[in-house]
């Protein structure tokens, strides 16, 4: 069995200089991205609160200064508002044994509002969290 030798002086280099250029522009790239905001949220003035807690976001509802109501970030008509959460929290069930509504009510809008949603999720046994600054 014959073996090669190896020669003397040849050696593998590996040409690194852009790649440090490269890391950079990828790790400022997620950075941005990263701290940019929810895009599932609709932009309402919330009240200020004194405790830090976080909830796990599965039903996101808004209500904005002018009482028009949002899932998501879709709009709902008032009208039919009570029956499209009902069927989002009945949607979230069956993946989840507890769904988590999150309120966000701008300053102005009417708490009564805010309340009747806060009830219409504990009837369907969904936990509640009004979000607040």
């Amino acid at each position: 069995m014959k073996f090669r030798k190896k020669h003397k002086g040849e050696s593998g280099e590996v040409f690194t200089d852009s790649l440090n250029d490269i890391l950079f522009i990828l790790l400022m790239f997620f950075l941005i991205v990263a701290t940019m905001a929810n895009p599932n949220v609709v932009k309402v003035g919330l009240p200020r609160g004194t405790k830090d807690t976080k909830a796990k976001q599965n039903i996101m509802v808004s209500i904005n200064k002018d009482q028009e109501y949002f899932i998501g970030t879709t709009k709902i008509e008032s009208a039919i508002f009570d029956s499209m959460l009902r069927n989002e929290i009945r949607k979230y069930k069956a993946f989840v044994d507890t769904p988590t509504v999150v309120i966000n009510a701008d300053t102005a809008a009417y708490y009564g509002e805010v309340f009747r949603i806060m009830r219409i999720a504990k009837r369907d046994t969904a936990k509640v969290v009004a979000r607040v600054d």
